[in-house]
């Protein structure tokens, strides 16, 4: 199936979740933003973000999720003799014993439009407030060093795990314009990472149309003794759609959701494309999923929605 006639006959949401009918939600004047990362304290939402046009990621606050605040760049590119940190972006923020940490991807871009020619690491900063960020290393804290991580790490997600006191990372690894496959990494610190030994422990199903391509840029969610993961399905490298799986251990015995994709492309609109890197907040009644969409060159921020906790995984 050519992918004209996989996108008109894909449905733009399933399983119980609805778009928000005024999406994009964060984007227009400021161009390209993309990849974030969520928190809800004191009855706000903290966003930090990936801003395009700054090579930067920038931060923003918001009320109920849809209105936000201008953004301000909390961390910027910096000058190295590698070329690393040349552009910022993909970050994932934990609030761990009154300290924020913040891994990201640092990249040196290869040439436009599909940049296939890069190289991407990750790295570490911490902070008080979550504003003001110094880096914890000038050099990165993970690299790509496995035959199935290539020339790329981003898109890092990361728990603290209390029971064990360990930073828990999931990760994405493979080419440079969109990685391949999901990695697994702890850490007692957040400088040095352990990979575990099997990765990747999550990779693409031929058998599933809709991801037969790759899955990338997964975020975390622990509840009711299971680790959810959102993630990104590529039918091809440029059409993607958001699904859902789910294992008891978050390494181990993934489950797809029988539904999946649970958010794709609406043929026409803003995120008409492809519909990337899922990160979703459960308030106790619903369910709140931002995602960047794109069409064309452009990506934007928007909102899906799920009434109840209940997800229509199969009872076990």
């Amino acid at each position: 199936m050519d992918r004209e006639t996989y996108l008109k006959n894909v449905k733009p949401t399933s399983a119980g979740w609805i778009k928000y009918s005024g999406n994009p939600v964060m984007g227009g004047d400021l161009g390209t933003c993309f990849d974030i990362s969520m928190m809800e304290q004191d009855g706000r939402y903290r966003m930090w973000f990936s801003w395009r046009p700054k090579k930067s990621l920038a931060y923003t606050e918001s009320t109920d999720g849809i209105h936000w605040d201008a953004p301000v760049i909390v961390l910027s590119p910096r000058e190295t003799s590698e070329g690393w940190e040349q552009d910022l972006n993909r970050p994932a923020v934990v609030l761990c014993e009154g300290v924020y940490h913040m891994w990201y991807t640092g990249q040196l871009p290869g040439k436009l439009p599909r940049a296939v020619d890069g190289r991407s690491w990750l790295f570490y900063a911490t902070s008080i407030d979550g504003l003001n960020w110094q880096r914890a290393s000038l050099k990165p804290v993970l690299s790509a060093e496995e035959p199935w991580e290539k020339v790329a790490l981003m898109s890092p997600h990361v728990i603290w795990d209390d029971k064990e006191r360990l930073f828990k990372m999931w990760y994405s690894g493979g080419e440079q314009y969109e990685p391949n496959a999901i990695g697994y990494a702890t850490s007692r610190d957040g400088l040095h990472w352990d990979k575990y030994p099997a990765n990747p422990i999550f990779t693409a199903d031929p058998s599933h149309q809709w991801e037969q391509h790759k899955v990338a840029a997964c975020q975390i969610y622990q509840k009711n003794d299971w680790f959810l993961m959102f993630y990104i399905g590529y039918f091809d490298e440029d059409t993607a759609q958001i699904g859902i799986a789910r294992s008891r251990d978050g390494i181990t015995g993934w489950e797809r959701h029988p539904q999946n994709p649970i958010i794709a492309p609406s043929v026409g609109e803003w995120d008409g494309e492809a519909c990337y890197k899922p990160f979703a907040l459960f308030d106790g009644a619903m369910w709140r999923l931002w995602y960047n969409g794109r069409n064309g060159t452009l990506e934007q921020i928007g909102l899906a929605t799920h009434e109840g906790e209940d997800l229509g995984f199969p009872e076990q």
